[in-house]
This record gives C-alpha cells, structure tokens and sequence, in this order.
C-alpha cells in the first residue's frame, strides 16, 4: 500500500443490466463501465483525461441486458473508497457492497478461478426431466464451438445445475469461464429439449466436431433473465460494506416490486380484452 493509502482493492458490484448495453465501454451508448468510472472521477480518484484506473481489470464483460450480483472490479484506490462511498456517485441500477484488499499483481480476470451465471427461464410447459437429460449431456469438458461466435478458446468444463420454481426453470452454469454467448445458447438449446421441440440426440449434434448451419443453429435465449450470480476468488477475503449493501437491497426491493406491478397492469389489461 502507497504512503497516502492507494492500494490495489476489489470490489463486488451488483447491477440491473437491462437500461445498459453491456458491461464494456462502449463509444455513445450507456455502460456499467463507464457509469463506474463517470463515480470515480467525480470522487476525485480517476483523473478527468485518465482512461481507466491504474492496473484496473474487471471479471468479464456481461452483454447488453445481462444483470450481475457479484461483478467483480479491481483497480488502485484510496482507503477512504468504500462501497458505501462509491456508491454515492454511482446511478441506483449499479450499486457497490463489498470490497478486499489484492495482493500486488492480482487481476480480476486472469486470477478468478470460477464464474457463475443463472438463467431465469420462463418455460410453464417445459419438462424439467428433459432439462435435466440435456444439462447432463452437456456437462463436463467440451468444445462449445456451435455455441458460441468465439472461434478460440471454445473448450470449456461446464457444471450445470438446474430447479423448478412454479412457472420458471432455474439454470445455473459454472465454469471457469464463458465464450460469448455460451450461456445463454446453452439455455436456448435446453429449452429445445426441455419443449420437445428438439430430440435429446441434436445436443451430440451440437458438440460434435462438424459445424452447424442455417435451420440447425442454436441463437442466444433472452438475455434479460440472465445474471453473474458469483466470480470466486478463493484468496480474497470480502468484507460486506453493511451500509451499501442494505442500500443495495432497498434499491433492488424497489425495482423488484416496480416490475410486480407492471406484471400486474399487465395481466389486468390481457384479462379485459374481449376473445
């Protein structure tokens, strides 16, 4: 740690990713990146010609609408910086509620052993036995290439998990890390098999080594219902900052409760048009 307290520190930030193209900056559209470094510069701590903080590096770059619960940012920072005060600065959609001191070098990307992503997907009539046959096949090591527009890195061990919440299927998928799109064209391709409107057997179609086209591709599901549930980091000790993180559950509360009622009106509508 520097005399005047900047030291390298990580911080768990939480978002709704649906007003946001994405996590990354991006030129003349509105991101969680540059919204987090909009804070730090209002606080002083990123300079106002300064590009990014000094040895900055986040977890992953979520896609447009894609939400997150333990988003993980790892920059330079002065002591005083806690969630709580970046927080101040940062819109009610992205909230900060934990931090940790990094040792010198860590990088919040190359240094995170496993990432967790869960899928909300609304399926009334799907099987859940089905859901289930099809995670198990895709399950273990892989070459995802017919799920993903990456043409490297697509070799993954995926560790599914999936539940049954009234009208929802709960897909929870864990690796050490996720080609573009992988999550939610694995979804996708569950819900096939899960409606019956794909055999199980097209999932050995899809992980064979030929590649797929036209009517036989697997697009990416919605990713409104998508969120990054965990980034683990087994030699970082987060400390929960109680007052942005009550913050953080308050604003979510709000937003949780705005979506019920829109729900509502909603249905009230449907339910008086006439058949």
């Amino acid at each position: 740690m520097d005399d005047d307290g900047r030291g390298l520190r990580a911080f768990r930030v939480a978002y709704d990713g649906r007003p946001f193209r994405g996590f990354q900056r991006q030129p003349d559209v509105p991101t969680v990146e540059e919204r987090v470094f909009d804070a730090l510069r209002d606080l002083d701590v990123l300079g106002p010609t300064a590009d990014k903080p000094p040895t900055y590096a986040a977890a992953g770059r979520t896609d447009a609408g894609v939400s997150a619960v333990a988003q993980t940012m790892a920059f330079e920072s002065p002591e005083w910086l806690t969630p709580a005060a970046l927080n101040g600065e940062l819109p009610a959609s992205i909230r900060a509620w934990a931090s940790a001191d990094a040792p010198a070098g860590f990088h919040a990307t190359h240094d995170a052993t496993s990432r967790t992503y869960t899928y909300h997907l609304h399926a009334p009539d799907a099987d859940i036995d089905r859901a289930r046959e099809a995670l198990s096949e895709l399950s273990g090591e892989h070459d995802f290439h017919n799920l993903t527009p990456d043409d490297n890195g697509t070799v993954r061990t995926l560790d599914p998990a999936i539940e049954s919440d009234g009208e929802f299927l709960v897909i929870e998928l864990r690796a050490g890390g996720f080609s573009r799109q992988l999550v939610r064209r694995v979804v996708a391709l569950v819900e096939e098999v899960a409606a019956d409107t794909a055999p199980l057997s097209k999932i050995g179609r899809v992980l064979s080594p030929a590649p797929l086209s036209g009517p036989e591709g697997i697009g990416p599901a919605s990713a409104a219902a998508l969120v990054l549930t965990d980034v683990s980091y087994p030699d970082l000790d987060f400390r929960i900052d109680t007052e942005a993180a009550a913050s953080a559950r308050e604003v979510f509360e709000q937003r949780r409760v705005a979506a019920v009622v829109d729900g509502r009106v909603a249905g009230s509508v449907r339910n008086g048009i006439g058949e």
